[in-house]
Order: C-alpha cells, then sequence, then structure tokens
C-alpha cells in the first residue's frame, strides 16, 4: 500500500525539478513556439500582429538581398570551417609534443576561448586598421606589401571577419584534437615505425582515422557556431561595406530590433534552423563513410 510519505519521496525529486522546466518551457520552448507562430504574421512591436501566412516567407525567397546574406554566410563558413579545423589540429600535434613549455603554450592559446567576443573583436578591429593597425605595419615591414583597408574593402572584409572568428576558437577545438589524439594507442605508432612508416605516412594511416570522430565532433559544432556568427558582424563592420559581411544572424537583429519587422525575421530564423538542421543531418548521414569507430 502506498503511503502519503512514501508518494511524496517518489514526487519530490520532481518538485526540484520544477524551477528549470517552468524556465524552459517559458524561456526557451515558449519563445521557440511563439517565434514560429510570428513568422506567419506581420508585427512592428507597436500594432497588434496581423496573420499574414505565408507572405513572410514568399518575401524573403523573392528577395535579392535576402540571398544576397544568405551566399555570405555560406561563403562565411566555407572560410572558417576548413581553417579552423586544419589549425587547431596542427596547434593540437604541436601541444601533444613532450616540447619545454608546452603547458604555457596550451593556456596561452585556450585564453581567446574564454574571452568575451566582444572585446576581441575590438582589439582585432585596431589590428586591422589601415592606417596605424600592427597587420598591416607588419606587412609593410616583414614583406614590403602595403595591405588592403581591410574591414572596409568588399573583398577582405568577409575573410578579416573570419579570421578572427578562427583565432576565438581556435583554444577549444585545440583541446578537443589533443583529448582525441591522447586517446590514440601508442602501440600503433610503435608497429607503424618498426615497419619503417614516416611521420607522413603515420599521420595519414593513424592519425586522421583514429581521429575522425573528434574531426567530426569539431565540424559539426563549428559548423553551426559559423552559421549564427553576430558579435564581429556587429562590433568589426554592422554588415558592411555595401553589405558584404551581413550575415544571416545579423539580418534577423536588423529586421527586428532596427526595422521592427518582427514577423519577417522570425521568418529569417525558421529559414536559419532550417539550414542549420539541414547541414548538421547531412553531416550525420555522411559521417558513415569516413568516421572510423574503432
Amino acid at each position: 500500500m502506498t503511503t502519503p510519505a512514501r508518494a511524496f519521496r517518489a514526487f519530490e525529486p520532481y518538485l526540484y525539478l520544477l524551477p528549470t522546466i517552468i524556465g524552459l518551457l517559458l524561456f526557451s520552448a515558449g519563445a521557440v513556439a511563439a517565434s514560429f507562430f510570428m513568422s506567419f504574421t506581420q508585427w512592428d512591436i507597436v500594432s497588434p500582429p496581423e496573420w499574414a501566412w505565408l507572405d513572410n516567407y514568399i518575401t524573403l525567397w523573392h528577395s535579392d538581398l535576402f540571398w544576397e546574406v544568405f551566399r555570405n554566410t555560406l561563403y562565411f563558413i566555407l572560410l572558417v570551417v576548413p581553417l579552423s579545423v586544419a589549425c587547431s589540429l596542427a596547434l593540437a600535434l604541436v601541444a601533444n609534443t613532450g616540447l619545454k613549455g608546452i603547458t604555457f603554450f596550451r593556456t596561452a592559446y585556450f585564453l581567446p576561448v574564454v574571452s568575451s567576443m566582444i572585446a576581441v573583436a575590438l582589439v582585432w578591429s585596431w589590428i586591422y586598421n589601415p592606417e596605424y593597425g600592427l597587420l598591416n605595419y607588419l606587412l609593410q615591414l616583414l614583406f614590403g606589401v602595403r595591405g588592403p583597408a581591410w574591414l572596409d574593402s568588399t573583398s577582405w572584409a568577409l575573410p578579416a571577419m573570419a579570421i578572427v572568428t578562427v583565432w576565438k576558437g581556435l583554444g577549444y577545438s585545440m583541446v578537443i584534437f589533443l583529448a582525441g589524439l591522447q586517446n590514440i594507442p601508442q602501440d600503433l605508432y610503435h608497429a607503424a615505425t618498426i615497419d619503417g612508416a614516416g611521420v607522413w605516412k603515420r599521420f595519414r594511416h593513424i592519425t586522421l582515422p583514429m581521429l575522425s570522430p573528434t574531426t567530426f565532433f569539431v565540424i559539426v559544432i563549428t559548423l553551426i557556431n559559423s552559421f549564427q556568427v553576430f558579435e564581429q558582424t556587429y562590433v568589426l563592420t554592422k554588415g558592411g561595406p555595401a553589405n558584404s559581411t551581413l550575415t544571416m544572424s545579423y539580418y534577423i537583429y536588423q529586421n527586428a530590433f532596427q526595422y521592427f519587422q518582427m514577423g519577417k525575421a522570425a521568418a529569417i530564423s525558421y529559414v536559419l534552423f532550417a539550414a542549420v538542421f539541414t547541414v548538421t543531418l547531412v553531416q550525420f548521414r555522411i559521417q558513415k563513410r569516413w568516421v572510423f569507430y574503432g
């Protein structure tokens, strides 16, 4: 027979979870559901929302600016993901050696991860300054090259923003790769060395296959984060020059909080969600072809 005390003990854990569940429903699940319905309305925050059915999505489909923003976002991802994966793997390989002072090296490269992106972007805006910035000074000093006006150039502004993004997240991906490297059995390397395999062959036939689950994780996380780039755009370029750095997240911000077109902003948000979901799903579908779970 169930007594009131026993029933209370069975229900007690859910009482502790209740505040978290309420917060999740109100501020996460509730906001997601509300924004979904909002995407089918015309709403300027001041006036009551008016039902618009698919008008916001149709407007986006026929908008040249939206497709330009979408292309900018894809271009940004194509710059960030390969560069981030390659550089962080290279740093992890160096950090995995027994060099003297390697602990300081690991810490130094992880510091940007725990720094504010706003502060990082502000510092890089000084570095990119065409007149007295450090980057152009070094290019002139070391190579005799006059650097471009990085953030004022339609050709260089988005790559410059990508460099900031890669530098900021380099330490996080490096630590993930480092954990993967340290989980590779050393016996494999010893056996390959005895068989006459050189450094490149050991890297190609042992390190890369054994590191493929870690690489898959880093690629997926970097892809998702790259789709949601916002702070860099806000601090460095405000979407300029000539919309060349206008990406999806900043375009959502513009429509919601500058133009007060909340319905359109919500529609763009769900297009962004669909893009992230599709790319992630494709990654999980094709990972069976190259990810090795030993």
